[in-house]
């Protein structure tokens, strides 16, 4: 294992400001979503009949699938975000209380790809948006 030589007010001063970027990002995606939602409604549909009880024309129909592909993606990025400004911390705080064992593995820990299966509601196939 490598040296470690870290700054914990450093440590903390950019997980501050990476959490203050991610809450920005949060309202982004928020944003995001309304607009596609408005720009499905917008939309326009080809006959009321297309698409059943909610008529979605395929402008619509293809920005939903777009939402619905690229919404892994999307989560990745905010879950990767969170487990990179926690593992910090918390190896942070291994290295103050001198555990560097614990340290290494809070990092090995936050460096694992995280899993954005685990937010996929079923209700999503309904065609909503997140």
């Amino acid at each position: 294992m490598p040296a470690w030589d870290i700054s914990p007010s450093g440590v903390d001063s950019v997980t501050s400001l990476v959490r203050m970027a991610m809450d920005d990002v949060a309202k982004d995606v928020k944003a995001y979503g309304d607009h596609v939602e408005n720009a499905v409604a917008s939309a326009g549909t080809i006959s009321p009949a297309y698409c059943g009880a909610a008529p979605v024309g395929p402008v619509g129909a293809a920005l939903r699938l777009f939402v619905a592909e690229t919404e892994n993606d999307v989560r990745f990025l905010a879950k990767r975000s969170v487990k990179s400004v926690n593992g910090a911390i918390e190896a942070t705080n291994h290295y103050v209380a001198g555990d560097l064992e614990q340290a290494a593995n809070a990092q090995q820990q936050a460096a694992q790809a995280p899993d954005v299966t685990v937010f996929l509601p079923s209700a999503r196939r309904d065609g909503g948006f997140p």
